[in-house]
């Protein structure tokens, strides 16, 4: 791929993301299904202006840098206030992880006809809500507490799981690995592998921070952290694949629960970094996708995600709020909004390339499959949660004194970093 063509790939899209949140500015429609529809229009799809995979292995490191940035912003901002919510997060991970597993490799096998490993590795992939698409759904619509808080502490538990969890299934269907032992043994040796690397890269970085002078800190905090996760980004799948998921959500929590003078700061930078991030890279994956890989699945495919979306979902979220004290809205609205991002996308192109290297049928079934589950859950979901949470009156309305302490605070803040 000449400079050249690198460059105009880039550029397009780039443009394409910034043009989607522009639109999505000006109509209030969901940022994220725009983002989507953008990346249709200059890809394989539309006019063929973008195909990712002229980036050859670079692409998985481009995707996976930037993922790391998301979550660990995700990671920065997360907060889980008293015990409903926690508890709520932690039955519907659980649930998720027995029932959707499950339900989705019957719904993918007998459905859209994968053939069973294959249908297992997609049932994985597919596993976690993604929150390269919640946390922008959940900000755009500002969804009262507690709703925002849990969709987004599920996605970014569940989206290092079922990353590690896909991964495992593919090297087993491609005989690297030996028995569900070594598929046990492994997701546990990654998920603590990462937690443990990240919980280490975040407190050292916050030592760091915390030691810093007034007169050092321009700008040199934020390139301290992008720094730090990046190397730990390449040292974690160095050591063990796909560990450098769960361990840029590790270093986001320790980060963000350890105060620091440059804490509030840091936090606005990184978030607007987040969502460059996901700016180019939505684009940027929805332009692999093929109508040629969606056409052949029919309504196979289509009944496969929608019932993924209007039974599995429901059941598991019915399920593991029963008993708290969540009202009937809340939960109707939990088990409506489960939208699929980026490490879905990813995932799903990147084993594509290697189930077709290894000869195995179905692997562009597989991919087609994963991008309809990611444009109807994105696109039913996206353009209908804001609606659904209004006639719920799940939508969070600020009050004039809660808005001026909000100001004040952030004045504060400004004068201490001053």
């Amino acid at each position: 791929m000449t400079p050249e063509r690198l460059g105009l790939l880039w550029g397009v899209t780039v443009f394409a993301g910034a043009a989607a949140r522009l639109l999505a500015a000006v109509s209030g429609l969901p940022g994220v299904v725009l983002l989507l529809l953008s990346g249709l229009l200059i890809g394989r799809s539309g006019l063929g202006l973008v195909e990712p995979l002229d980036l050859g292995p670079g692409l998985g490191t481009v995707v996976g840098l930037l993922v790391s940035l998301v979550l660990f912003d995700g990671g920065l901002n997360l907060r889980l206030p008293g015990d409903t919510i926690k508890t709520t997060v932690q039955r519907i991970t659980v649930l998720r992880l027995l029932i959707s597993l499950g339900a989705g490799l019957l719904a993918a096998h007998w459905l859209a006809g994968l053939n069973w490993s294959v249908a297992a590795v997609y049932s994985a992939i597919v596993l976690a809500t993604g929150p390269t698409v919640v946390t922008p759904l959940v900000r755009q619509m500002r969804l009262a507490p507690p709703l925002g808080d849990v969709l987004e502490a599920e996605g970014l538990v569940l989206e290092p799981i079922g990353a590690v969890l896909a991964l495992l299934l593919l090297e087993l269907v491609l005989g690297n690995l030996h028995g569900w032992r070594e598929v046990a043994l492994g997701l546990l040796s990654r998920l603590g592998g990462g937690v443990l690397i990240g919980v280490s890269v975040g407190w050292l970085l916050s030592e760091v921070l915390s030691r810093l002078q007034p007169d050092q800190a321009s700008g040199l905090p934020l390139q301290l952290s992008l720094g730090m996760l990046f190397l730990m980004y390449g040292v974690s799948e160095w050591l063990l694949p796909e560990s450098a998921l769960p361990a840029s959500v590790a270093a986001g929590l320790v980060v963000g629960r350890r105060p620091a003078a440059y804490t509030a700061d840091l936090d606005v930078l990184i978030q607007e970094l987040a969502q460059l991030a996901i700016t180019m890279l939505f684009p940027l994956l929805a332009a692999d996708v093929s109508w040629a890989e969606l056409s052949p699945l029919g309504w196979g495919g289509v009944s496969c995600v929608l019932v993924l979306m209007l039974l599995v979902r429901p059941a598991a979220v019915g399920v593991a709020t029963t008993g708290l004290p969540l009202e009937w809205r809340q939960r109707l609205f939990l088990a409506w909004l489960a939208p699929r991002g980026i490490v879905t996308a990813s995932v799903a192109s990147l084993f594509s390339i290697r189930l077709e290297q290894a000869g195995i049928l179905g692997a562009g079934r597989l991919q087609g499959l994963v991008f309809l589950t990611i444009l109807m859950t994105v696109g039913l979901q996206g353009l209908t949660a804001q609606p659904l949470a209004k006639s719920l009156g799940l939508i969070q309305t600020d009050e004039p004194e809660d808005s001026a302490k909000t100001t004040a605070e952030s004045g504060q803040v400004l004068a201490d970093l001053s």
